[in-house]
């Protein structure tokens, strides 16, 4: 990776994302709870929901990841709440697709990933990407 693809892949807009993650820390009293890891760096997740009428009420999540992870937890932090499980499970598939298979950027309110196209081309990075909603989906179904 050259020094020019380094400043294109970290532009100032997924920094400020990484400086800024909503909903940081835990919760007391989670519905479900799930840890994600990153074989390849070494990121991980940690995400703790609480499901109320099918949507999600409370949120908190444990970053410790690189810029591109954390920005995806920002991005995630932003929107989760009143989410539903199956809403977040389309918002992974459609992150995932866009990163592995060049689709179309998430749909509202999960668009604000489209700034990690830069990404596509880092395969080593989509895990990180994806941890945030990795956690966050499997939270969800432990919760339900």
């Amino acid at each position: 990776m050259s020094d020019s693809d380094l400043v294109k892949l970290y532009s100032g807009r997924i920094l400020a994302l990484a400086a800024d993650i909503p909903h940081l820390g835990r919760l007391p009293a989670p519905t479900g709870t799930s840890r994600k890891r990153s074989p390849l760096c070494g990121s991980t997740v940690t995400v703790d929901l609480v499901l109320k009428d099918g949507r999600v009420a409370e949120f908190a999540q444990d970053v410790k990841a690189c810029a591109l992870g954390q920005a995806s937890a920002a991005i995630l932090g932003g929107v989760i709440l009143g989410r539903s499980p199956a809403e977040l499970e389309a918002a992974r598939e459609k992150l995932r697709a866009m990163l592995k298979d060049n689709g179309p950027v998430p749909t509202a309110p999960f668009e604000g990933y489209e700034v990690l196209i830069p990404a596509r081309a880092y395969k080593n990075r989509h895990a990180s990407i994806l941890l945030a909603l990795d956690a966050a989906c499997e939270a969800a179904s432990l919760s339900a």
